[in-house]
């Protein structure tokens, strides 16, 4: 009886979304991602499981850009770090952070903008963070198949089924995996033969940081970038598209649609640039060109184009947002207890890499060769205040999770005493 029950209200809250459009969490009827339907659910009472923390629990009518405005055009040009906040930044980090690089951007509303730094410009491998290209790639592309309509664009992803494919070889990262029609929920690495809308996929990457979502993006990114007003392509012009190019060519095209727009932004390559897929199967397909490399001022410049609706047009920027909202599990900076009540945009990455060394012991997170544990995230307080910070670090034999989630607090409280 319960099961019934429950199968009636998840048939009346679909139906209900065409009049609250809300999102992210009761998102389902805009977005088709099916994630969101079990987590509404979890939010009325209907399933018994753990909510999200209280700052992870906007819908649409609560998330917005912040610098559509005055205060945003003014950071055109970044302004001189603020002094008091600038000396505050500087003593969390002794001798044994020398290899910490952050950026700090206080934009609360009626304050004026303060900004701190910390070898700003130093190049790191931003692992994951870089998926933040890929999803601004496909929204470029889908741009140029609706420029007068952002639902049409929409409903492009909600409705565009993509099969995984060899391009989801291989990923250790699970994504969630829910059914309505029989409430079943699990998660589970991505194989070659499962489907989901170009949303749901969109959500897999960035909100569970999948690199077999990020390559199927990206490849979908392309596929648009060709096809244009004939996307998306039959499953034989898709497979002739790949086998039929050269190599050279598809690199060109690849690099092509995740660059162009963080060119358009007025990033460099040295502050942000993607070179590579993010799954094996994936670069034997579309080859690299050169590494992948960001910096924290350049991920803070991505930051700043988002909130002043910059990357590509208002509604483009303020979706790639709401995909950046945390209401899984929040990790690494983002689990900081100083942000429980905070809203959290969130995007974390990592890479390590390991030698053979007397008396060590490599183990995940904890390279003696490469250890990168990059964050960047826009932090929302119901207080008002605001806050961005983008911060990558290469602390060698050394998780340094702990350290990214103690230098939230740290920062957090900073930036509120002042």
């Amino acid at each position: 009886m319960r099961t019934f029950k429950l199968t009636i209200l998840i048939i009346l809250l679909i139906a209900l979304q065409t009049e609250t459009y809300a999102y992210p969490y009761d998102g389902y009827y805009i977005t088709g991602i099916r994630r969101l339907v079990r987590l509404q659910l979890i939010m009325m009472g209907a399933l018994k499981a753990d909510k999200p923390v209280s700052g992870a629990q906007k819908s649409i009518r609560d998330i917005h850009l912040n610098l559509t405005n005055a205060k945003g055009d003014s950071l055109q040009k970044f302004p001189s770090p603020d002094r008091a906040l600038q000396k505050s930044i500087n003593a969390l980090f002794p001798y044994m952070y020398e290899s910490y690089s952050l950026c700090v951007l206080d934009i609360t509303p009626g304050k004026p903008i303060r900004y701190a730094q910390r070898n700003e410009k130093k190049a790191y491998m931003p692992g994951s963070v870089a998926k933040l290209a890929v999803i601004a790639g496909l929204f470029n592309e889908l741009n140029k198949i609706y420029p007068d309509s952002f639902e049409l664009r929409q409903h492009l992803m909600r409705n565009r089924m993509v099969r995984a494919g060899k391009w989801a070889n291989y990923d250790e990262h699970t994504v969630p995996f829910y059914i309505p029609e029989t409430q079943k929920f699990y998660k589970a690495v991505v194989k070659e033969s499962d489907t989901c809308s170009l949303y749901e996929w969109a959500d897999h990457m960035i909100s569970a940081s999948n690199n077999a979502a990020a390559s199927i993006v990206w490849k979908e990114a392309m596929l648009i970038h060709v096809f244009g007003a004939n996307y998306p392509p039959s499953t034989q012009e898709e497979a002739d598209f790949f086998s039929k190019t050269s190599k050279s060519e598809l690199t060109k095209i690849a690099v092509r649609v995740v660059e162009d727009p963080l060119r358009t932004m007025g990033l460099t390559k040295e502050e942000f640039s993607l070179g590579s897929m993010f799954t094996r199967d994936a670069k034997s397909i579309v080859p690299g060109a050169g590494g992948t490399t960001a910096s924290p001022f350049g991920l803070m410049k991505y930051l700043v184009a988002m909130e002043r609706g910059m990357i590509v047009d208002s509604a483009s920027s303020l979706e790639i947002k709401r995909l950046m909202y945390s209401t899984d599990r929040r990790i690494r900076y983002a689990a900081a207890t100083a942000l429980v009540s905070a809203a959290v945009y969130f995007k974390s990455g990592s890479l390590y890499r390991c030698k053979p060394e007397e008396d060590f012991k490599c183990g995940k997170y904890m390279g003696n060769v490469d250890n990168y544990m990059n964050s960047v995230a826009i932090i929302e307080h119901p207080d008002g205040t605001t806050y961005m910070v983008t911060m990558m670090s290469n602390v060698l034999k050394k998780n340094s999770a702990n350290d990214h989630f103690a230098l939230a607090s740290q920062i957090d409280k900073i930036i509120r005493s002042k």
